[in-house]
């Protein structure tokens, strides 16, 4: 048990003499135990109170020194004594940490022992009286005959045991001698303090700090373990979702392709569905039914093209004839408005019927111009003995065609097979077949507008300089001995058989199309006939706005040696700097 020498409190341990002289000796203000009296310096305070409370202060200091006594000679006293002391000690803090608002139990730490807070010498007057209650509990009071009769002793130095002459020496003893004892942080700003840089969490050590971050991070590994676990999860089960996906989108981009592919096919005769025969009958069947066609007349048509089919020759149903010397008794006798027209040499019409409609205008095309090349003399040599075939008999000169040689690209293109197709045909093979039969042509490719509005004022004036050579001094109507042009566009092609060179030097191509029936042609054959009937012939600059636009156009004979130079057509394109992609269907 230890007794301050300065005002006497008694504390159980060095810890709380230490916080006892710090807190009440050194940092707090003066503050009077028994009335309370401030204002002033320690050597004032003592003064007062050996002064206005000697009685007072010399009974508690005959206490302290009383307890000392017990302590250190009895042992049965020295137990009781320290029993009592303790259960008082303890009293006081318990009193001290309730009465005060500023002293609660998180300001004591766990040994026991006050760090350095804001304590008022007033809680000590309480803690005193308090003190004096339990002592009198403890039976002390009978030593009080004996308190006037013990001699006073000189203060001891709690840390060192040295004896001082009285308070104020001691003070200064304790202060300089045992410093660094009472040496604690005055304020717990001069502290230094560690901020986690994870949770912001402040530590007073970094050495804690330290052990605190490492917590954090092995908190963070396994956490970071787990999530790259889990993130390789989810990027497998998102690489597979993507798989699936693009096997899907594949899957359906390839039934997509397929389904244009046969969508194509069907359009261009590829599918397999049977050729011109095929559909004859197959058009036929489908009159009979709607009554439109008599039994009868199935019969005698089926017969009809029987025979047309095995002879090779076309039957001549779908031909009209003389429409060339029509127009020319027309242009002769009215046509004020036209100031020159040239007209190529006699062609006859030939129409789609049953068994090539939709497919057939390449076909039918071919017939006219080769009606044309029939009639002239200068192609008996290459076409002798030759009649206007049907339409599986072109195919199969075709087909023939590509076997010497000509357009081995096109018939890759096309299977190498045209026969029981509705394959579609266009200039090249058109060119491929007149040049297999010596007939010298060439292909002229019109890709882009040269007009405004995507028309192609270029194309007539080519077909102009064909027909006419001189325009000066030339008759209103010129029949010429050039044949008809084979005329494509992407879907259908035309046959040009003349242009018109009107007043106000216009131009109007003159187009015998495959699919103007024959009765419709027929009105031309009449005597008087009206510039409407004209209406289905004329074709203005404005009316041909197609993107691309390819003729082919008969030169003369060829000679063998011309012929065998010719086999390539691709050759001749390149030449020429042709492009034919957009009239070709690539299978």
């Amino acid at each position: 048990m230890l007794s301050c020498d300065i005002c006497g409190e008694t504390v159980t341990s060095e810890p709380d003499m230490k916080a006892h002289l710090l807190i009440v000796h050194m940092e707090n203000e003066v503050i009077c135990p028994f009335c309370k009296l401030s204002g002033m310096n320690y050597d004032e305070m003592c003064f007062h109170i050996e002064t206005a409370h000697f009685e007072q202060n010399e009974l508690e200091r005959s206490f302290a020194r009383i307890n000392t006594i017990q302590y250190r000679t009895s042992d049965n006293r020295k137990d009781n004594t320290l029993q009592c002391r303790m259960e008082v000690n303890s009293s006081v803090h318990s009193a001290c940490a309730s009465n005060h608002p500023k002293i609660s139990a998180q300001s004591l730490p766990n040994d026991g022992t006050l760090k350095q807070k804001a304590f008022y010498s007033e809680n000590l007057t309480e803690a005193r009286k308090f003190l004096k209650s339990k002592e009198k509990e403890c039976d002390l009071s009978k030593i009080k005959g004996s308190i006037y009769e013990t001699t006073y002793s000189p203060p001891e130095c709690p840390f060192c045991g040295r004896i001082e002459d009285c308070s104020q020496d001691m003070e200064n003893h304790v202060k300089t001698k045992h410093a660094n004892l009472l040496d604690t942080p005055s304020e717990d700003h001069d502290q230094p303090l560690y901020d986690c840089p994870i949770c912001g969490l402040i530590c007073t050590n970094y050495h804690i700090l330290q052990e605190h971050v490492d917590l954090h991070l092995e908190e963070s590994s396994f956490g970071q373990g787990i999530d790259r676990v889990q993130c390789s999860r989810d990027l497998e089960l998102a690489h597979q979702l993507q798989q699936e996906e693009d096997r899907k989108r594949r899957s359906e981009e390839s039934q997509q392709e397929m389904g244009e592919f046969q969508k194509l096919q069907r359009q261009y005769g590829l599918d397999n569905s049977g050729g011109y025969k095929q559909q004859q009958l197959r058009n036929m069947e489908i009159e009979v039914n709607r009554g439109r066609m008599h039994p009868s007349e199935f019969h005698r048509r089926k017969a009809d093209m029987m025979e047309s089919l095995a002879i090779g020759i076309d039957d001549g149903k779908t031909k009209t004839s003389g429409i060339i010397e029509a127009l020319y008794r027309y242009y002769q006798n009215a046509a004020t408005e036209v100031r020159r027209v040239w007209l190529s040499t006699e062609v006859d019409h030939f129409h789609s019927s049953f068994g090539d409609k939709g497919w057939g205008c390449g076909y039918r095309n071919f017939q006219m111009l080769l009606s044309s090349l029939l009639r002239n003399d200068a192609y008996d040599d290459c076409l002798k003995g030759m009649s206007i075939p049907c339409i599986p008999k072109i195919q199969s000169m075709i087909e023939d065609a590509w076997k010497e040689g000509f357009d081995p690209q096109g018939a890759s293109q096309l299977n190498n097979r045209l026969q029981g197709t509705k394959a579609w045909i266009g200039a090249c093979e058109v060119y491929t077949l007149l040049t297999s039969l010596r007939v010298k042509c060439h292909i002229v490719d019109f890709h882009k507008s040269t007009g405004p509005l995507g028309t192609h004022p270029r194309l007539f004036e080519w077909i102009l300089n064909y027909y006419s050579s001189e325009r000066e001094g030339s008759p209103k109507v010129v029949c010429t001995s050039k044949p008809p042009i084979y005329l494509q566009h992407q879907g259908h092609s035309r046959t040009v058989v003349g242009i018109e060179e009107r007043k106000n030097r216009t131009l109007c191509l003159l187009i015998f199309d495959p699919g103007c029936p024959s009765r419709e042609m027929q009105k031309l054959l009449k005597q008087d006939m009206e510039a409407s009937n004209l209406k289905q012939l004329r074709k203005f600059v404005g009316n041909l706005k197609h993107k691309q636009y390819q003729i082919v156009a008969v030169e003369g004979v060829l000679s063998s040696e011309e012929k065998v130079v010719s086999t390539s057509i691709f050759d001749y394109v390149m030449l020429n700097k042709l492009n034919f992609q957009e009239f070709k269907f690539f299978s």
